[in-house]
């Protein structure tokens, strides 16, 4: 009488998960996601426990105070004209680049001799560090040799103290990062203005209408996810403001350029109150997180991607 075959053994699931394409998909990106553990993830957690202690970056003792740094955020005079300064200067940056950056993309969006040249040209604001921004506009309304108030004194304005005043440089500020950013905006709003249907102009041309009945009643209702994209991207971007700061006017004259994040650094770093600078990075992502919903939830009745 013939032995029954066994039937083969299955593999294991490990030896099957070995063999698989995510097994091999995961050992290759696996060198990247240890070092984004251990060099993003990890701080994020210690500071997030920071939050809740008393440090200043130089003794051993920390002593937990639980929500003792985050309760002393809404008392703290500095802090909150902080917030204040933050919120007008993204109020004023984020539409501000987009206009422009829309404006400029319009003018590009065309068949002109040499416009590589000149789109090329409206995307090395971009390629200038914030460093060099911040040379460049302290060189430019410099109050005796800036050529702002040379122009000024030309037509019979007195010269202006610009980053010196207290009512200007936060103003002033707001226009160097739209010039800084306009080039991002241009770039992403000709990218998009140039998959609008160019049928769509042809039949609005047809039924009589202008161009800027068609720019305003067909282009711009097309640019809707453009439009949410950057909106979310500057205003991450605005309420995290900081270098351009720092390099023009440490927050002065007279703590009137003060935003958040600098505040912040100046607690961490100068007046090392490590605890309440974390418990205040933390306010601000919740913060980012909550807007960044906000205006999610608000583009779902305007914005359209077919």
């Amino acid at each position: 009488m013939l032995e029954q075959a066994s039937p083969p053994r299955r593999p294991s699931l490990l030896a099957r998960l070995a063999r698989s394409e995510n097994a091999s998909g995961w050992a290759l990106v696996s060198p990247g996601v240890l070092l984004i553990a251990i060099f993003g993830l990890l701080p994020v957690l210690m500071s997030l426990k920071l939050s809740f202690q008393k440090s200043d970056l130089l003794s051993p003792e920390t002593p937990w105070v639980g929500l003792d740094n985050y309760r002393t955020l809404a008392s703290d005079p500095l802090f909150v004209d902080s917030v204040r300064h933050t919120l007008v200067y993204t109020a004023l940056f984020v539409p501000g680049t987009m206009l422009v950056g829309l404006l400029v993309a319009a003018a590009m969006n065309r068949s002109l001799r040499f416009m590589s040249l000149y789109r090329s040209a409206a995307y090395v604001t971009m390629t200038v560090s914030t460093i060099s921004q911040g040379i460049i506009f302290m060189w430019l309304t410099d109050r005796d040799f800036g050529l702002v108030n040379a122009g000024l004194n030309a037509v019979g304005i007195a010269s202006q103290p610009f980053l010196s005043s207290p009512s200007q440089a936060l103003y002033v500020i707001v226009v160097m990062t739209i010039w800084g950013w306009t080039g991002f905006a241009v770039v992403i709003y000709l990218a998009a203005l140039q998959g609008v249907p160019p049928e769509l102009h042809e039949a609005a041309a047809i039924d009589g209408a202008n161009p800027f009945t068609r720019f305003r009643t067909i282009t711009v209702p097309l640019l809707g996810p453009a439009n949410l994209f950057l909106l979310v991207w500057l205003t991450i971007n605005a309420l995290q403001l900081f270098g351009e700061v720092y390099q023009t006017t440490r927050g002065g004259p007279l703590r009137a350029t003060t935003v958040v994040v600098y505040y912040l650094w100046d607690r961490a770093f100068v007046q090392f109150d490590a605890g309440y600078a974390a418990a205040m990075a933390y306010a601000l992502f919740f913060v980012i997180v909550v807007i960044t919903a906000v205006q999610f939830r608000i583009a779902r009745r305007y914005v359209h991607y077919s």
